[in-house]
């Protein structure tokens, strides 16, 4: 079982798509996938789910904000796999090939809980010095480490668009991580700062007498919203590619081309564009080929 986050600074990247259709496809060629949504906007939930259904079947006890709540208020946590549930719509395609397709759904009030916790060790400067830093870091990581977590193939998370308190927890738990990202200005150069926090957490967490040594993998960015118009694209792709290189951040061949008809409502019937029929043959043969690079980058 691998666990891979998917985070950048940035929002409006693309990082929910590529989250959805990645886990989508995985679990279309047979693979046993679990998606997390620690993103408070819930996207990734109302993908696989409707706003009626989110409101009756798991605001009220089966989002992640109750499992977090449950340390936040008790010191203690539950259990987190009662919260695991399996989007029907999407597991009646994929169960004909094998795969099968789990989620952890998020909650609006999530942002709370981010307050919370970095309440509990005192702000956000300063933190490695508290006795409960490792603790509290490894939040998601123990959980994740549970039997019944071992069924999966790969876990996807989809962190919040910051690098704050969940998000850090995501990333302990990770093995991997992947950068979606637009081939703009502003998004390299967020990924240039998501590389320093990186790192710094790294090393500020591994030299934490006690806790269990981490490497998380910046597997690559994959640049998305591409508009293939022109050769100026090709020059500008080539300018931020180079950059990301100079700073060791590898990335993706595969790109998801800009294509607003399929993309925005790519979650209509609790399923993901990279699973529709009739789906445009150029947007289908990206999906494929970042699917299929994914898997062999990460040996999944």
């Amino acid at each position: 079982m691998s666990v891979v986050s998917v985070l950048n600074y940035k929002g409006g990247v693309g990082k929910t798509t590529l989250t959805a259709n990645l886990g989508a496809d995985l679990a279309n060629r047979g693979q046993k996938v679990l998606l997390i949504d620690l993103d408070p906007q819930s996207s990734l939930t109302f993908t696989f789910y409707s706003a009626d259904e989110w409101a009756r079947d798991l605001a009220p006890s089966r989002t992640i904000r109750h499992w977090y709540d449950s340390f936040t208020w008790a010191y203690q946590m539950k259990e987190l796999f009662p919260l695991v549930t399996t989007p029907p719509t999407i597991n009646k395609l994929v169960q004909a090939n094998g795969g099968r397709l789990d989620l952890i759904a998020s909650d609006l009030a999530l942002v709370d809980v981010e307050l919370d916790l970095a309440a509990i060790l005192g702000g956000n400067r300063h933190q490695v010095m508290h006795p409960d830093y490792v603790k509290l870091y490894r939040l998601l990581a123990n959980a994740l480490a549970a039997d019944e977590f071992r069924q999966y193939d790969v876990i996807l998370i989809d962190c919040p668009p910051n690098f704050n308190m969940v998000t850090r927890t995501a990333v302990v738990a990770s093995d991997y991580l992947v950068v979606p990202a637009k081939p703009d200005y502003l998004s390299t150069l967020g990924i240039r700062y998501l590389r320093e926090r990186l790192g710094k957490l790294t090393n500020e967490y591994n030299g934490v007498t006690g806790a269990e040594w981490i490497n998380p993998v910046i597997v690559g960015v994959v640049f998305t919203m591409v508009q293939y118009a022109g050769a100026d694209l090709l020059v500008k792709l080539r300018q931020y590619i180079a950059q990301l290189k100079e700073i060791e951040v590898p990335t993706f061949d595969a790109m998801l081309r800009e294509s607003k008809a399929v993309f925005a409502n790519s979650g209509d019937g609790g399923v993901p564009a990279a699973l529709h029929s009739g789906l445009p043959a150029n947007v289908a043969y990206d999906l494929y080929q970042l699917t299929s690079e994914f898997i062999a980058k990460t040996r999944i």
